[in-house]
């Protein structure tokens, strides 16, 4: 997706921009910069950042023109020449975002919904007190149910079930999905930067993608990306209160079941499938066809094919020996 529909983006800013609102002194370099992606879909005229040596690959295969790094990383990528060191990667990936997108923390509440119209919405059936946003698209011989509220630029592909009390915002949404009564799809993730005096609001620029014949179970929450999209994949079935957090990315022909955590940026991979009150924590990944036992707590990646359970989550084997 090349534009984003959601937030407005600022199309002049340059690096001395960029670097007098991290706090930089300006270089003789003031070239124009397009927009702040992650490492692996920016472009040559992009900034991007890395805040964890895990993604060292993605770092020196980007094609970022320049990328913000921790000062405590520089002694070991002293080979590139297009880093930015900086005291502290997420703030100012922070002021870069709130630079390129002015308008990302003023979504709350889009003041712009009203009640459907028939002639607008044809073969769209509509429960009681729903209310649409501007521009949204709502494929045909879909339904959506009582008291449901779709912002502004949200897509709904056809025949989508969407239930009563759901909220939808920052989204786009396949053919033949379902999503259960009073989910929440799309809101900001849980981002912030404490310090003494307040806690700083970290921009999300990035949205919900959810593809083809995908169920969202009864009240699940699952937020929209920092910078890149919190990603649901085909065929994925979600049971009932589960929280997706930002930037995660969940494959194809999965099963998810009831009160599954996801810490954010996690990548799950095809075919995996997760039993209840299990947590995955952040930044990991999880391989194709996964099985992760009811109650496991997941703290480190998964190879393709793995059956665990326990906290830590360890080889399903491991854990009844020492259980029995």
């Amino acid at each position: 997706m090349k534009i984003n529909p959601f937030f407005k983006k600022k199309n002049d800013i340059y690096f001395s921009d960029i670097l007098k609102v991290i706090g930089l002194k300006t270089s003789k370099k003031n070239e124009k910069i397009n927009d702040l992606k992650d490492l692996i879909t920016a472009k040559k005229n992009d900034i991007s950042f890395i805040n964890n040596m895990k993604y060292l690959e993605q770092l020196k295969n980007s094609k970022a023109k320049y990328i913000l790094i921790d000062k405590k990383f520089l002694d070991n990528l002293k080979d590139l020449n297009n880093l930015i060191p900086v005291d502290n990667v997420l703030k100012s990936v922070s002021d870069i975002t709130n630079l390129f997108y002015p308008n990302s923390l003023d979504d709350a509440v889009d003041f712009n919904v009203k009640s459907p119209t028939i002639k607008k919405y044809l073969k769209i059936k509509f429960g009681k007190n729903v209310l649409i946003g501007k521009n949204v698209k709502i494929g045909k011989n879909s339904l959506i149910g009582h008291n449901t509220i779709i912002e502004s630029n949200v897509i709904i592909g056809d025949n989508c079930i969407i239930g009563n009390n759901v909220l939808i915002k920052n989204s786009i949404i396949g053919k033949n999905v379902r999503i259960l009564d009073g989910s929440v799809i799309g809101k900001k993730g849980f981002g912030f930067f404490p310090n003494n005096l307040s806690n700083n609001r970290y921009p999300h620029i990035g949205i919900v993608m959810i593809d083809d014949n995908v169920e969202i179970g009864c009240n699940n929450t699952i937020d929209r990306g920092s910078i890149s999209n919190t990603e649901i994949g085909k065929n994925t079935y979600l049971d009932n209160q589960i929280h997706v957090a930002h930037n995660v990315k969940i494959g194809k022909n999965c099963i998810i079941t009831g009160q599954v955590g996801f810490a954010g940026s996690s990548i799950i991979g095809n075919g995996v499938q997760i039993g209840g009150q299990a947590g995955i924590s952040g930044h990991l990944k999880i391989g194709n066809n996964v099985k992760i036992g009811g109650g496991s707590g997941v703290i480190k990646n998964l190879p393709d094919n793995s059956r665990v359970m326990g906290y830590p989550a360890k080889d399903i084997r491991n854990f009844l020996k020492e259980n029995k």
